[in-house]
């Protein structure tokens, strides 16, 4: 009896420890055999890599692909500059523009779980200009004038998180929304001139939804507002926020609002397309429905967008994703609870499917079971991605993440994205 207790106990004590080591871990290099992944399958990605550059559809990428906690690839492949053949390093700091969002909304849980509020509050009892919010009910756009009705409910903070509260996009939404939100002076929040994040969503706060609260979902300001949700609960601006309570801990040195001057020479060139659909590269402005400013992320910046603002590396994300995956915890950091990734990644928006079935949840598209038919990610995992053509999904039946940058607006060829996926999952020998 006093043997088997004790065999018990040595037993317990090692599966703790083997517990314990797994999430202490840092994301590293590894044979990809040794977590049951073929070397030989995964160079059929820089082959596809490789016929974009050559076919002049982009200039250059990278990726990233960890599993079981370890990174089973990771390059940079083609040219920052192809007029210099200046080569993309892997290391290269991108645009991450809307993969930011899974950022703000992580920091938004973190303050539901310090207690300051609860999911289905009213953004109105935080940020008082979202007070008895107005419906659009005409547009004229000789004129953008506009006719309102009242919303039937106040927005909530879920709704925010699950793009459902019927705010719209600035510059790249609805025409509608793109012009009324223009003559407010409300903006996306990337590439602009010094503003300030308090000031533009408290003008929103007066403009009209485009729909009632929780009716549709609707990609839209919504993070951006939550990003200021955080500023005010906290008393923090939003990147000092980030930095304090989730960059330091994870280890992440690369991921900033705006580039201090030693790191400025590692971002990535901007590129666009020409009539032909092929690359060029981006002006210094371009004109996306306003001024935009090709290379924000080293302008001395005063608007922190939680929508689409930072800039980061691949490894760097993938330290988040990997977060993520491990429930919450990583190199013996926690960050969020287990529960509130379940939550997280859970279906919040019921029937309001997004393409091929799939769900939203807290901050994240996520695979259903209707939705894996359609794509080899399994039903659960979960992703986004940005607006200069990048795209992350984190993976918890294959235990894997993967990151894909490019650095293009807008991508006629943005079929790649879907490719890497089909080629990161092919390469699984298990």
């Amino acid at each position: 009896m006093i043997r088997s207790l004790c065999r018990n106990a040595l037993l317990l004590l090692f599966l703790i420890s083997v517990w314990s080591t797994a999430f202490s871990q840092i994301l590293q290099p590894a044979p990809p055999a040794s977590v049951q992944v073929s070397e030989e399958r995964l160079k059929k990605i820089d082959l596809l890599i490789q016929q974009y550059i050559d076919s002049g559809w982009i200039n250059g990428a990278t990726a990233l692909i960890a599993r079981n906690g370890k990174i089973v690839y990771h390059k940079g492949l083609g040219y920052d500059d192809i007029a210099s053949k200046k080569t993309l390093p892997k290391d290269a700091i991108m645009r991450i523009a809307s993969q930011t969002k899974a950022i703000t909304s992580v920091a938004v849980m973190m303050l539901y779980e310090d207690g300051k509020f609860l999911l289905d509050d009213a953004i109105s009892k935080y940020i008082p200009e979202f007070k008895n919010p107005a419906v659009l009910d005409s547009f004229n756009a000789s004129d953008t004038t506009y006719t309102t009705v009242p919303a039937k409910s106040e927005i909530t903070i879920r709704q925010l998180l699950t793009h459902t509260s019927g705010i719209g996009y600035a510059q790249i939404g609805s025409k509608a929304f793109n012009a009324i939100y223009a003559k407010a002076g409300i903006v996306a929040g990337i590439g602009v001139e010094r503003i300030k994040l308090a000031d533009i969503m408290k003008k929103l706060g007066l403009l009209p939804l485009a729909h009632q609260p929780g009716e549709k979902f609707t990609y839209g300001l919504n993070t951006d507002l939550l990003g200021y949700l955080v500023e005010v609960i906290s008393g923090m601006s939003l990147d000092q926020f980030l930095k304090k309570r989730i960059f330091d801990p994870l280890g992440m040195k690369d991921t900033y609002f705006y580039l201090p001057a030693e790191k400025q020479n590692r971002l990535a060139t901007l590129y666009t397309e020409d009539d032909g659909k092929h690359i060029k590269k981006a002006p210094a402005t371009m004109d996306i429905n306003g001024t935009f400013y090709s290379d924000y992320p080293k302008m001395n910046g005063t608007y922190f967008s939680g929508g689409g603002g930072l800039s980061s590396t691949a490894y760097d994300y993938a330290v988040f994703m990997q977060m993520l995956l491990n429930n919450g915890v990583y190199n013996g950091k926690r960050i969020l609870s287990r529960n509130t990734i379940r939550m997280m990644t859970s279906n919040q928006i019921g029937d309001l499917a997004l393409g091929h079935g799939n769900a939203f949840g807290l901050g994240f598209e996520v695979v259903t079971e209707k939705g894996s038919a359609f794509s080899p990610r399994p039903e659960g995992s979960y992703s986004w991605g940005g607006m200069f053509s990048s795209s992350y999904w984190i993976d918890p039946k294959e235990k894997m993440v993967a990151q894909f940058f490019l650095q293009l607006y807008p991508n006629s060829h943005g079929d790649i994205h879907e490719k890497f996926k089909v080629l990161a999952y092919q390469a699984l020998n298990d």
